[in-house]
């Protein structure tokens, strides 16, 4: 089999999965689609290193241990990412990106309402004082 067929499959999965994490709001589908990416990396690294061991004499099947290396990490990620999600579902009940981020901002981002605020308390304090 040519090297191209699994290399052309990896873009097109990596496409996808980046796709996924650019477009979508669930957390869930982004972790989903960070796992996508991750096994298109591993694809290439099996094909690269069936390809690589052929021309050269010895074969070192250094693709198929940084496979290995990449699952675990991505096991690791994938565990500790929903665990994270689920907790913040529990608490905020919705597991939506956006929603998520709107909330942890609130409603003033640079501070100069919270200065006006601020003044115009302390004139009516003044003024009641």
């Amino acid at each position: 089999m040519h090297l191209a067929y699994p290399a052309v499959l990896s873009a097109l999965l990596f496409c996808t999965g980046l796709y996924g994490v650019l477009a979508r709001r669930n957390a869930i589908l982004v972790l989903m689609s960070v796992e996508l990416m991750l096994n298109a990396v591993n694809l290439n690294l099996v094909a690269f290193d069936v390809w690589l061991s052929k021309a050269a004499e010895e074969t070192l099947h250094s693709g198929l241990a940084l496979t290995l290396f990449t699952i675990t990490i991505a096991a690791a990620e994938i565990g500790i990412g929903l665990a994270i999600v689920l907790a913040v579902h529990r608490n905020r009940g919705t597991s939506d990106i956006d929603k998520l981020r709107d909330s942890a901002e609130g409603p003033d981002t640079d501070g100069s309402d919270r200065d006006a605020l601020t003044a115009a308390q302390g004139e009516k304090a003044e003024a009641t004082a």
